[in-house]
């Protein structure tokens, strides 16, 4: 497939969890692509032109050619499918499914991890009060998945690395950047995650202050 020009829509503060997962996937199967902002904070994802590209007006939202779409597990599959030469998904079906069930766990449970522990603590180093009760109960449920996934210690989640490995790190950092207790094997596989090329595309990107 020709790569026509694609567009990635994030938010200005490069904070967006679901963006950075896009911009990995996009900078992992080296497919150009050009980056621009919008202010979540002053409505500009509501504004009439971007509304009429996004149709949940979300970031992240990728254009390519007269295509556009939002919402980024359906951003990564499609990049996917449209340029399967470099993957960022396991070829083995089951395995490609796990993948996809991680993701997706990650984008619609732990809500209380998500609330305390914003990814401003990730990318701002924002401090952050001790965890709630019920965030507690969240941090033991996402560490004793975690450990149940990576039991050995293995580099990735499964066999070889896949975009799942970057949804699960930057969940795990909520914590650990947040000072709060995590086993030292999912702080080494956070670590090796987060020194991947890619990721450390994004995390150094120039934020404005908050």
């Amino acid at each position: 497939m020709r790569q026509q020009p694609i567009r990635l829509y994030v938010d200005t503060q490069f904070t967006s969890p679901y963006a950075m997962s896009v911009f990995v996937t996009l900078r992992e199967k080296g497919l150009a692509f050009d980056t621009h902002t919008l202010d979540l904070e002053a409505a500009q994802n509501q504004a009439a032109d971007f509304a009429q590209l996004s149709l949940t007006q979300r970031v992240p939202t990728l254009v390519e050619g007269e295509f556009a779409l939002s919402e980024s597990s359906a951003i990564s599959e499609y990049l996917e499918q449209a340029y399967p030469a470099t993957p960022v998904y396991p070829a083995d079906p089951k395995l490609r499914a796990r993948a996809r069930q991680v993701q997706a766990w990650l984008r619609s449970d732990l809500l209380p991890i998500r609330q305390e522990r914003s990814t401003r603590v990730v990318f701002y180093g924002q401090q952050v009060p001790p965890l709630s009760p019920v965030a507690e109960v969240a941090a033991r449920k996402l560490i004793s998945a975690a450990q149940a996934l990576l039991v050995g210690n293995p580099a990735s989640l499964f066999g070889a690395w896949s975009i799942a490995d970057v949804d699960l790190a930057l969940m795990l950092n909520r914590l650990i950047l947040g000072g709060d207790s995590v086993p030292a094997a999912l702080l080494d596989y956070a670590r090796r995650q987060w020194q991947r090329p890619s990721v450390q595309a994004w995390v150094n990107l120039q934020r404005p202050p908050l």
